[in-house]
């Protein structure tokens, strides 16, 4: 029987190959910890949402087995709710390479080779993310001059959201540039080299 460890190292390593940008080496340091417990604060938020999404969903339920009515407005909730779970968990995702991507040649780079294939791809939509920013916040204005059906909630609040994930999307994607700019230019361990992606 294998212990839990070697079973969580295997898993690691199905990881790790599965996914080869995980192996771009994150921010050390004090940058590292910030980056570490900001992860940490929109993981959080998000599981939380998730947990509302289950309540309201849940309570929906029982309301109409149970109840001689069942509440209006937990549906308008649980969407709401899932809006900003997406929005919260999306720097996060950026972050740890977790986000949908097809992987055709990923497997072929080399260290310096991912680094830059990293920086690139966060540059590009760092820079959608920047773009698309500002009318974000004119589109969550707009919703000031409206109100949610059943909760009677300004929209503004719900149509903040998209500013939300464009930040954070855009900040993940500089944090994520400058650390595949600093993979670029570090050494890489032994037991990644592979001398003929270094060349």
């Amino acid at each position: 029987m294998s212990s839990p460890e070697h079973e969580a190292d295997i898993e690691r390593q199905v990881i790790e190959e599965l996914d080869t940008l995980s192996k771009v080496p994150q921010l050390g340091g004090v940058p590292g910890r910030l980056i570490g417990w900001a992860d940490r604060l929109f993981i959080g938020l998000a599981v939380l949402a998730l947990l509302g999404i289950a309540a309201a969903v849940l309570l929906q339920i029982a309301g109409r087995l149970f109840l001689p009515f069942s509440p209006a407005w937990t549906e308008e909730l649980s969407r709401y709710l899932f809006i900003y779970m997406v929005a919260l968990s999306s720097g996060a995702v950026i972050h740890r390479n977790r986000h949908v991507n097809v992987e055709l040649f990923h497997h072929w780079l080399g260290p310096r080779g991912r680094a830059l294939y990293q920086a690139l791809v966060c540059l590009l939509v760092g820079a959608f993310a920047a773009i698309v920013l500002p009318y974000a916040w004119v589109y969550a204005e707009n919703g000031g001059w409206q109100t949610s059906p059943t909760l009677k909630v300004s929209m503004l609040y719900i149509f903040f959201s998209t500013v939300v994930l464009f930040a954070l999307v855009l900040v993940y994607s500089a944090i994520g540039f400058v650390e595949g700019l600093a993979a670029l230019w570090c050494k890489p361990p032994a037991a990644d080299r592979e001398p003929s992606a270094w060349k």
